[in-house]
């Protein structure tokens, strides 16, 4: 179906409301990671500072997750995305004052970001039902795919505005901008006006339980996760590993700048393709861009020239690029809406849990048997994973198209027996969407974005 029949996503009030906040919030999140880097060591000149800051964000979130997609569906995606920008406002601008006030407390600051990753933990499983609410099915590739690109240009350009903040007025304001940018967000969800199909009430556990079974029922979604958290711990190896093999091997701390410049530019890359290119299998493509991670990790553990390093990441995060906003498509379209922030929820917990477990093996096998073996074996499991996954009938059929020139269309296949396989009035019409991702990644390189 072509933009002659539907209407570009961006002339869609509701869609344009979200596309901005989501814009906007980007931006000001994308300054936060080196503001908050500079400042903790700064304070304390502690890199276990530091550590303990990012796991006081980290730790909550993860375990809070699944909590959070049982509310996404049980209550107004809209109502809770705007009371966790509302949290995450007041964190980031605690943060902020604190800093300004030239004695920060440490305990502060960490308080103040476990908050903040609690907040996330509600508002990241709405993201995707809040894209599905706004926009009909056949349009939903391209509005995820504008998302993408802006989300991803944002955070291309806030390392450089956080660079300007914390050498001119310091990283305080930094802080102060991702509050405001919170707070532009929630003034915008408060014009949003979406449907919303609540989930039926049961006891949490139900709730959990039917979250989880619609991910079991569905050969290509759990497959497809497993590939997300494989992909997700190689890239915490490459990022653990890849600055002293780049510094040390390959002609210095600029080969290493060179490429994540060129990684951020092909994460940037892949989601502008994906608003274009039209698959006729677009979940296995997209699956199969993935395995392209192997190529850097394989670079790096031969140490192959830099250009060539340097050209192979970019490549792998275009594959990654592609496959969010194609992911997330498919996603809306597949899950009932009732179901769609569980499932969320359950996708973003296997995408970060897996990051934290790279960054903590890939330093100890480096240390036993050097840099080589751990990247060669972490490139073999994600060609495998990400590869194998061609091999999954509901990869290869889910989201096929008659033909490469249209849209995803909004039919629901279910791969097994279970809740997902209902009767269409059961699962419901077009209705209530999403993030990274992270990320991948997230979406930060995660899964999800």
């Amino acid at each position: 179906m072509t933009s002659t029949h539907h209407p570009h996503p961006l002339r869609l009030p509701a869609f344009r409301l979200l596309f901005l906040g989501r814009t906007i919030s980007t931006l000001g999140d994308a300054v936060v990671p080196a503001a908050l880097a500079i400042a903790v060591t700064r304070a304390t000149g502690s890199s276990s500072a530091l550590a303990l800051v990012l796991g006081c964000a980290m730790v909550p979130r993860l375990l809070l997750l699944p909590l959070g997609g049982v509310v996404g569906d049980r209550v107004d995606p809209r109502l809770v995305a705007l009371v966790t920008d509302l949290v995450r406002a007041a964190a980031q601008i605690a943060v902020g004052l604190e800093l300004l006030g030239g004695r920060p407390s440490l305990a502060a600051i960490a308080a103040a970001e476990a908050v903040g990753g609690i907040a996330s933990a509600f508002a990241m499983p709405t993201a995707s039902p809040l894209v599905a609410a706004a926009v009909d099915g056949p349009q939903r590739m391209r509005a995820n795919a504008l998302l993408a690109s802006a989300v991803n240009g944002a955070r291309l350009g806030g390392p450089a505005l956080a660079g300007v903040l914390v050498l001119t007025a310091g990283p305080g304001w930094a802080f102060l901008l991702d509050g405001a940018s919170f707070l532009v967000s929630a003034a915008l969800l408060t014009r949003l006006k979406v449907r919303h199909t609540p989930a039926e009430r049961r006891s949490l556990r139900a709730d959990l339980v039917r979250g989880w079974s619609e991910v079991r029922s569905r050969d290509w979604y759990w497959t497809s996760l497993i590939g997300h958290a494989v992909w997700n711990g190689a890239a915490a190896v490459l990022l653990t590993l890849g600055p002293l093999i780049a510094s040390r091997r390959m002609g210095g701390e600029g080969v290493w700048i060179a490429m994540t410049q060129a990684a951020a530019f092909g994460v940037l890359a892949g989601s502008l393709l994906a608003g274009r290119f039209r698959p006729r299998r677009p979940l296995l493509v997209s699956t199969l861009g993935l395995a392209l991670y192997a190529l850097p990790l394989v670079a790096l553990a031969v140490t192959a020239p830099a250009p060539v390093t340097v050209a192979s990441y970019a490549l792998a995060m275009t594959g990654l690029g592609f496959l969010n906003p194609v992911w997330q498509t498919v996603v809306q379209q597949e899950f009932p809406p009732q179901v769609l922030a569980r499932v969320t929820s359950y996708d973003w917990l296997l995408s970060l849990a897996a990051a934290p477990l790279g960054y903590t093996l890939a330093p100890l096998a480096a240390d036993a048997w050097g840099s080589t073996g751990p990247l060669l074996v972490t490139a073999a499991l994600v060609a495998l994973a990400c590869g194998g996954a061609a091999f999954v009938p509901g990869v290869r059929r889910v989201g096929r198209q008659d033909s490469p020139a249209d849209d995803l269309t909004d039919r629901r296949h279910s791969t097994g027996k279970g809740p997902g396989a209902t009767a269409p009035d059961a699962t419901g019409a077009s209705s209530p969407a999403q993030e990274a991702t992270v990320g991948a990644a997230r979406r930060d390189p995660t899964i999800r974005t």
